[in-house]
């Protein structure tokens, strides 16, 4: 094997203090892998960790492993997710990441009730470690004070760049759980926030996004899907998802699949049309998607024009073969949005129609100014291709079933 040419070491790392990050030939696995405990201790001094009842040993007396209790009346619901930074400020990763994680007990019509943190870090020197790391967690206690969590461990690790994930649970009772795939023929489809964060945060990472793009986008991710949870189960939702990472075409598709009469979506990770195509997969239920009323944040359309996409787009735009007119919208401005992949993005739910005026009212004034009904849910034509797409130039007036609020 050829020798590697040396690499020149920046001067502010040639302190004395910095000697130990050169002098090890490789970095080591397993156990030998986790970040020093004098780290840790640093990053964790003075937080201020949310103290709940139910926490029986938490961050305030660590142990091997956390306690809580569980309600014999409720059901524990439990999600994992980690992702790499996609801005350069290490609190407001914190706080979006947190709010990312927490969506899936909302769109389960849960509560929050505890938090572990899954965290990777590079071999920085100290000081720069424990700065990282306490902010980021100074970020995501922000969130979890605002939605009752409470932190009660975790794990972090070396590696060669950062990521931060949370493992989560909440409670919920029997009744009143929100499933995915439960949409009813008949439903609208009401979703809590705009769509674009992937684009948008990919032409921010080349250096091509303007300033109140970016802007708007974390505003966006900051916003809790907490309230918005609440607000549709108490307008009577039939099922619920987040938009995530699939698009909201791939999370449609997904409620739809397993579904016989309605559901509710939560969009993040999988994009708009990645999850709405996911959700009808397989399904005996249709639906209509109206590409005039779906919410798009500022610059979302633009940075689609300039070429401008996330990694996961292509992948999520294979499910495009699911939309019955497909060749008829693919030249739309609008198309490639619905595989946009979603961070903290909104929830997608199936809400009785009757219901839709009074559940939109009720979102706007906690705060989701983008709630807006994209579509209607109905018995589909054909299997094989369960999603319509309307409201473009191709087509100007919607189909029978949908009726915009």
């Amino acid at each position: 094997m050829d020798e590697r040419p040396e690499q020149s070491v920046p001067n502010e790392l040639l302190s004395p203090e910095h000697e130990d990050l050169f002098g090890d030939a490789m970095r080591c696995g397993g156990c030998g892998a986790k970040v020093g405990a004098d780290v840790l201790t640093e990053a964790l001094r003075d937080l201020q960790v949310l103290p709940r009842d139910d926490v029986i040993v938490g961050l305030s007396e660590p142990d091997d492993a956390a306690l809580v209790s569980i309600p014999t009346d409720k059901l524990l619901v439990l999600s994992v997710d980690a992702f790499r930074p996609m801005i350069l400020d290490p609190f407001v990763f914190g706080q979006i990441t947190a709010n990312h994680c927490l969506g899936d007990i909302y769109a389960m019509g849960a509560e929050p009730q505890s938090a572990m943190t899954i965290a990777t870090l590079p071999v920085w020197p100290e000081e720069k470690l424990i700065d990282e790391l306490r902010q980021m967690l100074l970020g995501a206690l922000d969130v979890f004070a605002e939605s009752g969590t409470a932190l009660v461990g975790g794990h972090t690790s070396e590696g060669a760049e950062i990521s931060l994930g949370f493992s989560v649970t909440g409670l919920v009772e029997r009744e009143r759980v929100l499933h995915k795939a439960t949409l009813r023929a008949g439903d609208v489809l009401i979703l809590t926030k705009a769509i674009g964060t992937g684009t948008i945060l990919a032409a921010d990472m080349r250096a091509e996004a303007r300033g109140r793009w970016v802007d708007a986008a974390l505003e966006s991710m900051l916003l809790s899907n907490y309230e918005a949870g609440g607000v549709l189960r108490a307008h009577a939702a039939s099922a619920c998802t987040d938009i995530t990472g699939f698009g909201l075409a791939g999370h449609v598709l997904e409620m739809l699949g397993g579904s016989k009469l309605g559901a509710t979506l939560d969009l993040a990770s999988f994009g708009l049309a990645g999850h709405v195509l996911e959700m009808l997969g397989g399904s005996k239920l249709g639906a209509t998607l109206d590409l005039a009323s779906i919410p798009t944040l500022d610059g979302a359309l633009q940075s689609l024009a300039a070429g401008i996409t996330s990694s996961l787009q292509p992948k999520n735009e294979r499910l495009a073969r699911r939309i019955d007119n497909v060749d008829a919208v693919r030249q739309h401005a609008c198309f490639p949005l619905l595989f946009d992949p979603q961070t903290a993005g909104g929830l997608l739910a199936g809400v009785p129609r009757e219901n839709s005026d009074a559940c939109l009212e009720d979102l706007r004034q906690h705060g989701y100014r983008e709630a807006t009904v994209i579509g209607d849910v109905h018995l589909a034509e054909n299997l094989q291709r369960p999603v319509r797409i309307v409201g473009g130039d191709f087509e100007r007036s919607p189909s029978p079933q949908f009726n915009r609020a």
